[in-house]
């Protein structure tokens, strides 16, 4: 919306040499009105734009001076000067442009001139010998030819000259650039100038007029042994693989091109062009010269990509179109064609496979051409049946699910191009596209889309390029649902941009065909219907990131297309927002509605003048939106007010106050992704403002007021910007307020941010800006405070939003605090800066950079320092300067304790732990250094202090380095409870020897039983479970030293040194003077850090320690892979050989760590791999990952496990690396073999290496998971891809699935287990075959069934599984019937003597997945797919046996009868009229005799013992299920058919069945009590209420109990509760007694339960009757005791959840009628509202949210507030509950009694401030990681903000006396109290307690905002005037303890 301002691009000015100077001033004249005049005036101007100006007059002065009919010697030398300096300008100079430009238009007359004096200053050019000022020689080439004719002419003239110099250049810069090998800096420049040079040479062939008949030329001439000699330097770039692949290409044009230009007869070029291709040249039928110049193209074998360049070079420098190239040219496309499949085969290369899609894309244009001018023979070959048109499409199938974007749409265009091909090939007279779509091969390839899945990306591509070429209304004819099916899939944010351009392509079809046919307007209902309805549908009920992603990629496209269906969407909407207002998880009508709005504003579609879009929704829909549940619906209303494409439309008044009514409730969001839309749409906002208030100053300034009040606004600019200051006035003040204490992370996170965008769009004003507004104006000392006390927060996003919000304001602002405050600011830095807590550091490095930016460093820290540097420079150099020596001056400082504090460690380590841990230092050193200015100017001073810096890192490091490459770095604390574990730490401590000399590392200590310690024997220890040990802390108190808190120290202490050294390194390129070459670091001082790195990364054993100092150590790579230093350069590769060649050798002696997934090692080599330049070779990547898969092999020698291990997780890392991107995709196959091989190996290191691997490329190919399914569909990829991609690995898992087949169906009957199986079928498993593979494919996945099949029979029973779901995706759908009937036929019969239950079982689940897949797919209600069920139903009847007694295995028994469940459940159907077919078959008969005689009717022999008998009894239940429904569903027969029912199922002695019967009963009773299904309740559970009673009271399993009573909540209460006394013989009252005892008892979700089940009796009883309600009086206090203790934040989610359906099932008996329970407990039950929204989890606050909804709608409540009958968000939920409740103490008439209730809550009666107090005189322990209260949603003081205003408002309504004077005394005493006690506290503060002390802080804080509202309320009640003073701004001052 904002328009970016373009950047003023720089001129670089033109000079000439000094002669040339001379020569002007000595022709000028004196007029100054000659040419050498105006070129002497030009040259000395020092602008480069002001040049442009003079030189455009140059023509114009000549055509004057042409008139006089004279070429003076004047102009002829400023023609020459002019030459001069058009070569001397660089290309991309616009003066050279704009000199050309006027050169052209020279008079004919200075023609011949002027192209003498080019000629020769080119000629002068072409001689020169430098070879680095070759590049500006050919750059001047390419210039001369390009649209300019005096150079194209001068070209010419010195054809000979300029092919000699190419032909020099190029040989002699390739002659450099090998000389440079491993230099890649200069390197790359070098093959840049030659990619440039073969550039030019092939325009100059082109462009060149001498060439273009060179054939013609006398072959000795010196011209013609050029282009021969450019022919063979051409040959040698496309063969040499050590240049750029670009390099390559282009010489692959130039050789073609060459050829063409210089071969004779031209017929005879693609013959030899296709000899060369197909590398069967005959060298005696060519001529001498191109046997000379491409001998290694003609004798030798060619590389892949020399082939593949030639092919590029074929299709592009040759002439396809109009058929020019005849017959032969035919000849020579297919056999490029054939070619390039080849080559498809064989490159693996990503950057390859790109050159070679897009020649294949080529091709096909080629191919179009030639069909074009109408080629018989051609037809035949490239129509839609032809193999080469299969192949291609095969080709497009394998690549578009290619990773590579570019890749994907190369196959787009490919197929595009088939169809085009196709049309081309059919007859005119069949072009019709009515008759088109009825092509077989469009209608065959349209069919075989549609079916694909919808996740397939290629299937979008497909569909959109069918729909260009043969319409719409055909795909719309086959699949009429596809608009709704595309819009489901747009949940997937990776299909979204393909489904929305497919259905823009389908829509914008279809509008224009509906168009062409339709004789009036009424095509506009049937595209409404298509494309419009489908999309209303989804924005109303869809999920939200559809509806998210269908507004911001779909409907904007809609809107364009046809701007007109707004008027359609809104008209529905509107009538629909009444009806469906949505609620937290769904829109809602109303959603939809602001959805469509907000678009349409945004895009230009809805006028701008604002009563236009208003006319459309009132404003209460408005203010509903901007508070509605659902978080989208907020945001689309915001966006509605703030987006406009308009920049410049002026807010209106309304928008204002909506704005600002929306920031009070909306600050508080928990979803960051809406955070983050709210400050973006609110900054749009605020540009809108700025932009639209400088419209305004000018209308102002004009004093226009007319046109003012006709374009822009009815009243007067002045008043309009007025409006604006105010509202940014007002807006700045709610957001200072939001920073109020204990404010959350969410709420502080959106005001920082919001306020940093005030302070960016109205910048402080320069020169003649006027800005409407000034952030600075309204910050005062109070505000100030509090931004620095954001730095506080524990957050550190806040910290950073706080520091860039204090740096955009101006200094003076900073300046209000006295240099005391200052002085204590720097104090409590330094202090956080050695905390033992590690988030207080962070803390101390903000502090103090904002005082080093600030310059407000205490004057003592180093007075002669900070003046002496202060003069250097003005304005931004000299606040830079300040910076600088400000930041050296803390860094000194720092420094100076750090090493103090190094040296204390040096003496004991735990002294340093447990009282100065060193890492904080360190951080705020690396933080200040991080925001010093890049150009230093105090080199001198800075270079000792980076001296000292380095050794003082090396110092520390070796300090804590023992600890943390010791082998158990995590309980290094040496103390333990017996000798031997204490001797297993001796060898640790033996192993690292740390430099202590307290003897606390010498040997290991034991601690002794706690009655008989004796503190002599240790030196320090304490007896409590967590070993540690006791040193005096800071204060010289006693603190325990954990092993945690050492351990801390020293990771920490080691990952701040290596940020340190990896900031340091990043100053390496800073050359600040010349004097000072090398910048701060020596190349001693790097190699030395990168030795250090080297070191700490191969040895750490600790994986915070190593993961970070990876993050310095790739700073340090990055920097040396970019320095001009060639030894520094080549570091990175010594430094990667030295460690290869050490872990090849696998010395026992190594210091190598081979557990802990190597630890470092991995890290360190990613980051030498990872800086590796991506355009070069990525030579050390290839070398090392070849040496790497070499290692990661099988090994027989048990010495090189080590080594192997290492390789493994080595290659894991490099393959989770996204850096390297696809340039590691080549190794990947390598990767799996290794991964899969070492899956067998004996050593478990290796085992568990390989596993990780595999794991790490599962995810590598198949890509992240995304879904909860083990195989989601998007983590799969068709099997065709696949081995198109990892042909190697075909026939590898081929051959190792076969030999683990051989091996699990032996007969030898051995347990073999076969590891590598698991891993084979886990691959196996993601890949399916497609229904586009062709038929001819060598990669078919059929080879595999077999295999997979015999997997089945593993004797473990996880790899059958395995092996049954990696056969489903192998077998295609309508091939699942007949393989499920082999496979039943293979199981034994019952008179068989031998068989074996593993391969039955394995048959069975193979049967059972493939059923499940073919029961799930598409075509389940064809009569087809009836027809194939009913006979694998017939097949199963055969094998019965395997469900009954007469087999023994229950395992195999519960498959078979899963399989029967299934078959049921799809075939149980009726079809036209006729008997269920299962009933046809008698299946049902077979199954009923099944269930009687199981054990279910003859009850159970077994015990739990007998394997696999819960699983047969789930099984068995749910077959038993299906009959009493099915048996219950046919009407006319009498249930005593079925031999078994639900009651005998619930009387199951097993948990399992009565478990699942209560399943499947409460399934049906809730569906019927939410009225979710049309039928009613079937008779068989009409009156089941007694049997359920007697059942809860014998139930004693924990999940059928909580089944029972959930039942008991769903049936209606009326059915059941008078027959307790019958059923169970408890009164009605009594049960209510059980249950309350049940909810007050049990675990939580039965607690839940029978807290619902309660409430429900309660509500039927004060329902029924007056004698019902006055009998359970006595418990509805016992009842709000049980809701009230339900609902504290400590307690499971469920119980609270309960809670809140409770409290709104029965709000109209108590919430909003007091009568009943009484207002004490009326109130308890209001302040459970309130406590539960204000919970941390948004489940339970959405739940109370309905409470309070479910209030404001009752009859006596609604006219209390705006939003009855609305959906609101908890945050107005809790303002609003409140208002009802002071509404609902009016009505009732007890505000005497209700209100001290009130003010209580407001003081915080209850709360746990006195315990607070109490608890802070006694001493806490202080534990490492308990950071401060974090609070992410509930804020205390929010509550008491909304108490305080509407008891405010309840005041100022209320006219008599509310309170008696004693109750008010008593109140006021009470608030004094606590008054006078924070004032107390306050006094007992450190000076800077926000820093030191922020917990308890913050505490007092919220305590004195919570006393100071009472009192002012108690102050108005009084009569004061007690009204004056805001309550709960953020800037009040604290209480006066504070200050």
């Amino acid at each position: 919306m904002v328009v970016k301002k373009k950047r003023e691009r720089q001129v670089t000015t033109l000079t000439i040499c000094h002669q040339d100077l001379e020569t002007l001033r000595a022709l000028a004249d004196v007029e100054g009105k000659n040419l050498a005049s105006l070129l002497l005036h030009c040259v000395q101007l020092t602008d480069g734009v002001s040049q442009i100006r003079y030189v455009k007059q140059i023509v114009p002065l000549l055509e004057r001076a042409d008139k006089n009919g004279l070429c003076d010697p004047t102009i002829r030398s400023c023609l020459d000067i002019l030459a001069g300096s058009y070569l001397s300008l660089n290309i991309k100079n616009p003066l050279k442009k704009v000199l050309a430009s006027s050169l052209n238009c020279l008079p004919e007359f200075y023609l011949t001139e002027a192209i003498q004096s080019f000629t020769s200053r080119l000629k002068e050019e072409l001689n020169t010998t430098d070879l680095y000022s070759y590049r500006k020689v050919i750059d001047n080439i390419s210039s001369c030819m390009e649209n300019f004719n005096l150079g194209i002419t001068s070209v010419n003239n010195l054809l000979e000259n300029v092919l000699h110099f190419l032909q020099k250049s190029l040989i002699e810069i390739s002659e450099e650039n090998r000389k440079f090998a491993g230099n890649h800096i200069v390197q790359t420049q070098l093959m840049n100038d030659l990619l440039v040079g073969i550039r030019v040479s092939v325009m100059l062939v082109q462009k060149a007029q001498g060439l273009q008949r060179i054939h013609l030329k006398i072959s000795s001439s010196p011209t013609w042994q050029s282009m021969c000699e450019l022919l063979s330097i051409f040959t040698k770039f496309l063969n040499d693989d050590d240049l750029l692949q670009t390099i390559q290409s282009t010489s692959g044009l130039a050789v073609i091109l060459f050829i063409k230009a210089m071969f004779h007869p031209p017929e005879k070029i693609p013959d030899l062009v296709s000899s060369l291709l197909l590398q069967s040249v005959d060298c005696a039928n060519i001529p001498e010269w191109f046997l000379n110049s491409c001998r290694s193209l003609c004798c030798a074998d060619v590389s892949e990509s020399a082939l593949l360049f030639l092919c590029q070079g074929t299709l592009t420098m040759l002439d396809w179109q109009n058929g020019r190239m005849g017959p032969s040219g035919e000849a020579l496309l297919l056999d490029t064609v054939h070619v390039l499949f080849t080559l498809s085969s064989q490159i693996k290369e990503s950057t390859l496979e790109m050159f070679l899609s897009r020649t294949l894309a080529s091709w096909t244009n080629s191919v179009m051409y030639v069909l074009e001018s109408s080629s018989p023979s051609l037809k035949d070959s490239v129509n839609g049946n032809s193999s080469i048109v299969r192949r291609l499409l095969e080709y497009v199938y394998t690549h578009w699910e290619h990773p590579l974007d570019a890749l994907r749409h190369q196959t787009k265009i490919i197929f595009r191009n088939i169809l085009q091909m196709h049309l081309l090939t059919v007859k005119e007279s069949e072009l019709e596209k009515s008759d088109l779509a009825a092509d077989r091969f469009v209608s065959e390839l349209t069919e075989s889309l549609l079916q694909l899945e919808w996740h397939i990306k290629g299937k979008y591509i497909g569909l959109g390029c069918l729909v260009d070429c043969v319409g719409v209304e055909h795909i719309l004819a086959l699949a009429k649902t596809i608009p709704l099916q595309i819009l489901d899939v747009m949940g997937d944010q990776s299909l979204v941009p393909y489904a929305s351009d497919l259905l823009e392509t389908m829509f914008k079809n279809h509008k224009s065909h509906l168009k062409s046919q339709a004789v009036n307007s009424a095509w506009i209902d049937e595209w409404h219907e298509t494309w419009v309805s489908p999309l209303l549908y989804i924005l109303c009920e869809g999920n939200l990131d559809q509806k998210s992603y269908v507004i911001d990629y779909y409907l904007p496209k809609l809107l364009n297309c046809n701007p007109e269906s707004l008027s359609y969407m809104v008209k529905i909407l509107q009538t629909s927002t009444d009806a469906k207002t949505g609620s937290y998880d769904s829109r809602g009508a109303l959603g939809a509605l602001m959805a469509c709005l907000r678009t349409a504003r945004a895009h230009g579609h809805l006028q701008s003048a604002t009563d236009t879009w208003r006319n459309l929704v009132s404003g209460a829909k408005i203010k509903q939106g901007l508070i509605h549940q659902h978080c989208q619906v907020r945001i689309d209303t915001l966006g509605l007010l703030c987006e406009s494409n308009r920049s410049t439309e002026i807010v209106s008044t309304e928008e204002m106050q909506w704005i600002q009514f929306f920031i009070t409730y909306n600050l508080n969001s928990q979803s960051p992704g809406m955070r983050q839309q709210i400050c973006s749409l609110l900054k749009k906002l605020f540009c809108r403002i700025q932009e639209s208030s400088q419209v305004l100053y000018k209308l102002q300034q004009n004093k226009s007021k007319c046109e003012s009040g006709n374009e822009l606004t009815e009243q007067h600019p002045s008043v309009s910007l007025q409006q604006y200051k105010n509202f940014m006035s007002s807006i700045c003040n709610s957001l200072f307020e939001a920073l109020f204490p204990g404010s959350s992370y969410p709420t502080r996170f959106s005001a920082l941010t919001i306020l940093n965008s005030i302070a960016e769009v109205f910048p402080v004003p320069e020169g003649q800006v006027q800005t409407v507004y000034q952030l600075s104006q309204d910050i005062d000392v109070g505000r100030f405070q509090t931004l620095m006390e954001c730095f506080t927060s524990t957050f550190e996003t806040v910290k950073n939003l706080a520091f860039e919000l204090l740096m955009k304001l101006p200094k003076t602002v900073a300046q209000v605090q006295d240099s005391e405050k200052l002085r204590g600011l720097f104090q409590a830095a330094l202090a956080l800066s050695t905390s033992t807590k590690p988030y207080d550091c962070v803390t101390a490095s903000y502090l103090l950079n904002f005082l080093i930016c600030q310059d407000a460093l205490p004057s003592s820290l180093s007075t002669d320092l900070k003046t002496q540097h202060i003069a250097c420079g003005h304005g931004d150099n000299k606040s830079a300067a300040v910076v600088e020596s400000n930041t050296l001056m803390v860094i000194k400082c720092l420094l100076g304790n750090l090493e103090e504090e190094v040296s204390q460690a040096e003496k004991s380590l735990l002294q340093a732990a447990a009282s100065f841990p060193m890492y904080g230092r360190v951080h705020c050193i690396t933080r200040a250094l991080q925001k010093l200015p890049l150009n230093l100017q105090l080199v001198t001073g800075w270079r000792p202090v980076v001296e000292q810096l380095l050794l003082m890192s090396y110092r520390l490091s070796a300090v804590v380095s023992p600890v943390i490459q010791s082998s158990s770095p995590e309980g290094l604390i040496p103390m333990d409870t017996d000798s031997e574990s204490a001797s297993r730490l001796q060898m640790i401590l033996n192993e690292i020897q740390p430099r202590d000399t307290n003897d606390y590392f010498n040997q290991a200590k034991i601690l002794k039983e706690c009655d008989s310690f004796d503190l002599e024997d240790l030196n320090a220890s304490v007896p409590n479970s967590d070993s540690s040990a006791e040193i005096k802390g800071k204060e010289g108190k006693t603190c325990d030293v954990t092993a945690q808190m050492v351990l801390v120290c020293c990771w920490r202490s080691m990952k701040e040194v290596a940020l340190l050294l990896g900031t340091l390194c990043q100053l390496l390129p800073m050359q600040p003077v010349p004097e000072t070459p090398d910048g701060l670091l020596t190349v001693g001082q790097v190699k030395e850090i990168g030795e250090h790195f080297k070191q700490h990364l191969l040895q750490s054993r600790h994986r915070g320690a190593f993961e970070l100092a990876y993050t310095g150590f790739v700073k340090l790579t990055e920097i040396l892979n970019r320095c001009p230093n060639v030894s520094l350069q080549k570091l990175p590769e010594q430094w990667l050989w030295n460690v290869l060649e050490e872990i090849k050798c696998s010395d026992p002696s190594s210091k190598l760590c081979a557990t802990r997934r190597s630890a470092g090692i991995p890290f360190y080599i990613q980051a030498l791999l990872a800086s590796e330049p991506k355009k070069g070779k990525m030579d050390l990547l290839k070398i090392t990952m070849k040496e790497l898969i070499s290692l990661a092999g099988p090994t027989d020698d048990s010495q090189s496990t080590v080594s192997q291990v290492h390789a493994l997780n080595i290659l894991r890392a490099l393959y989770r690396d996204t850096r390297l991107g696809e340039n590691i995709i080549p190794y990947v196959a390598d990767g799996a073999k290794a991964a899969i091989l070492g899956f067998t190996s004996p050593v478990w290191a290796v085992r568990n290496s390989s596993t990780l691997l595999f794991s790490t490329l599962i995810t590598r190919i198949f890509g992240v998971k995304r879904g909860k399914d083990e195989l989601f569909k998007n983590n799969t990829m068709t099997g065709s891809e696949f081995f198109s991609r990892f042909p190697e690995l075909y026939p590898f898992l081929l051959k190792q699935l076969e030999a683990v087949a051989n091996t699990v169906d032996s007969d030898i009957g051995e347990l073999n287990r076969h590891p590598s199986m698991f891993l084979l079928l886990l691959v196996l498993g993601r890949l399916y075959p497609s229904p586009m593979d062709g038929t001819s494919s060598a990669l078919s996945m059929a080879p595999f069934i077999p295999f997979i099949m015999r997997c089945g029979s593993s004797p473990v029973y996880r790899s059958r599984e395995m092996a049954a779901r990696a056969l489903v995706p192998f077998v295609m759908i309508d091939e699942i019937p007949d393989t499920v009937q082999t496979l039943l036929a293979k199981l034994p019969n019952h008179t068989d003597q031998c068989f074996r239950q593993n391969h039955i079982h394995g048959t069975l689940l193979q049967v059972f997945h493939l059923l499940q897949a073919f029961s799930d797919s598409k075509c389940r209600m064809n009569t087809y797919y009836q027809q194939e069920l009913a006979d694998v139903a017939v097949c199963t009847e055969a094998k019965l046996w395997l469900a009954k007694r007469q087999n023994p295995c229950l395992v195999t028994r519960a498959v078979y009868i899963d399989i029967l469940f299934l078959l049921t459940r799809c075939l149980d159907k009726s079809t036209k009229g006729n008997q269920p077919v299962l009933e046809h078959l008698g299946l049902w008969e077979e199954i009923r005799k099944i269930i009687s005689g199981s054990e279910l009717i003859t009850g159970f022999p077994y015990t739990f013992t007998v394997p696999g008998l819960p699983q047969y009894l789930q099984s068995l239940t749910k077959l038993a299920i299906a009959a009493v429904w099915a048996a219950a569903v046919q009407a006319g027969e009498p249930a005593r058919d079925c031999p078994i029912s639900f009651s005998q199922l619930l009387e199951s002695p097993f948990p399992e069945v009565r478990l699942l019967t209560l399943e499947a009963l409460l399934q049906r009773f809730s569906a019927a009590a939410s009225g979710l299904e049309e039928k009613e309740l079937p008779p068989l559970l009409w009156n089941m209420g007694g049997t359920f009673l007697m059942l809860a009271m014998k139930e004693d399993h924990p999940e059928c109990f909580c089944k029972i009573l959930k039942i008991l909540h769903c049936v209606d209460s009326s059915e059941w509760l008078p027959q307790t006394e019958l059923c169970i013989h408890l009164t009605s009252e009594e049960f209510l007694n059980w249950t309350m005892d049940i909810a007050s008892s049990e675990r939580s979700e039965i607690q839940s339960v029978a807290l619902r089940l309660a409430s429900k009796v309660i509500v039927h009883h004060l329902r029924t009757s007056d004698e019902t309600r006055d009998a359970i009086a006595p418990k509805l206090k016992q009842w709000v005791q049980l809701v009230v203790s339900s609902c504290g934040d400590h307690l499971p989610t469920e119980s609270r959840l309960a809670v809140a359906e409770v409290l709104t099932s029965t709000t109209p008996f108590f919430l909003t009628n007091h009568l009943i329970l009484g207002l004490q407990d009326t109130l308890a039950l209001w302040r459970c509202v309130l406590i539960l929204l204000q919970s941390e989890e948004q489940a339970v606050r959405d739940a109370a949210t309905e409470t309070v909804t479910t209030a404001m709608s009752q009859e006596n409540t609604c006219h209390s507030t705006e939003f009855a009958f609305c959906q609101v968000d908890a945050s107005i939920a809790l303002d609003l509950a409140l208002a009802v409740l002071c509404d609902l103490l009016q009505q009732w008439d007890q505000l005497a009694p209700g209100l001290p209730v009130l003010l209580g809550w407001l003081l915080g009666e209850g709360d746990d401030f006195m315990v607070y107090v109490e608890s802070e005189h006694q001493v806490e322990e202080d534990y490492l990681f308990e950071k401060a209260e974090v609070n992410f949603w509930a804020e205390t003081l929010i509550f008491v903000k909304y108490l305080y205003k509407n008891l405010d408002s309840l005041f100022s309504k209320s006219n008599c006396h509310l309170l008696s004077p004693e109750r008010l005394c008593h109140l006021q005493r009470t608030a004094s109290e606590q008054c006078h006690l924070l004032t107390q506290l306050f006094k007992e503060l450190p000076p800077t307690a926000e820093f030191s002390k922020t917990v308890e802080f913050t505490r007092l804080r919220i305590q004195e905002e919570r006393t100071l509202a009472c009192l002012k309320l108690l102050a108005f009640l009084e009569g004061k005037d007690g009204k004056d003073t805001l309550v709960l701004s953020a800037s009040d001052a604290p209480a006066e303890g504070n200050q």
